[in-house]
């Protein structure tokens, strides 16, 4: 059999959204726009197989995501075994969640083996704490926030729309020529894909708030809808000599774009100590954490 992966384009935002829809999941990696921005960089693509949406890597090893859509996952996943073998390359599966694991025992008792990677646990928070910051634990949080507001006194909070988006953009240039972009390979792909989040903002259909100090976007935040209650925040800058842009930017997207969502899923921490340290410092309300699938040998 064959299993043709072929890189996502704009026109098939209505089919993978169409199996996307179908899953259960709080995954940050599983939306359409995450997925096609960040494909150019992964190499990542996408197959129906067995009328099951399954995204997979086109360079390297040979790996699949776990078959979301409204079909049988057993029998995608049987195809993608035989797949495997018939290549003559061992069965792998990325990104898998607990849930998800506990249906492939169910599917396949005693024959396969999950490795979860904490560098790439998704954080997940409740939206109303970090709107509100209220209590003991959140009274750092808090005072960064009223700091923010007595040292500018000015400042304004508004969503992304395309009369702002492109002050946006020019904010983004500014960030990434003043965090050394360039230099490195991660930083420069990351910024890559914040400027075409912000390009494609209105067609991919994003979410955003934007905050100005001056009259001038210091810091900006871009997320959307990942299954029925829960926001993923896959963008957010700020300027780091504005004091309390992070801590501010965090909290008024939750006020504003969360209110309607019981979760935000601020995704992951890719194994940096400092960006572990302040998103563990917002208190999750639970991590998703994801491992690679192999049989047992």
């Amino acid at each position: 059999m064959e299993i043709n992966l072929r890189r996502p384009e704009m026109e098939d935002r209505d089919l993978i959204n169409g199996y996307l829809k179908e899953a259960k999941t709080r995954s940050c990696e599983m939306t359409f726009a995450n997925t096609y921005l960040w494909s150019r960089h992964y190499h990542t693509g996408f197959a129906i197989v067995e009328d099951m949406l399954v995204f997979g890597n086109m360079e390297g090893d040979v790996s699949f995501s776990f078959p979301v859509g409204p079909a049988d996952e057993k029998k995608a996943v049987d195809a993608l075994m035989a797949y495997c073998e018939e290549k003559g390359v061992p069965f792998q599966l990325h990104n898998v969640t607990k849930e998800d694991f506990s249906k492939l025992e169910g599917f396949y008792p005693d024959m396969l083996t999950i490795a979860y990677n904490r560098d790439y646990a998704d954080y997940v928070y409740e939206s109303e704490k970090l709107s509100l910051l209220s209590g003991k634990k959140y009274h750092g949080k808090k005072n960064h926030v009223n700091k923010f507001k007595t040292a500018y006194p000015d400042w304004t909070y508004e969503p992304i729309t395309r009369e702002n988006v492109e002050e946006c953009f020019q904010m983004a240039l500014r960030w990434r020529e003043l965090n050394g972009c360039e230099a490195d390979e991660e930083k420069h792909a990351e910024i890559c894909v914040t400027l075409n989040f912000l390009r494609l903002f209105e067609e991919l259909e994003m979410r955003g708030g934007a905050l100005r100090v001056n009259g001038e976007i210091v810091a900006f935040t871009i997320g959307e809808p990942v299954g029925k209650d829960t926001l993923v925040v896959h963008i957010e800058k700020a300027f780091a000599d504005v004091n309390g842009a992070y801590a501010m930017i965090n909290q008024q997207f939750a006020e504003h774009e969360g209110v309607n969502f019981t979760y935000m899923n601020r995704e992951e921490d890719v194994g940096e100590e400092g960006l572990r340290k302040a998103k563990m410092s917002y208190k999750p309300a639970f991590l998703i954490e994801k491992g690679v699938v192999r049989k047992k040998v």
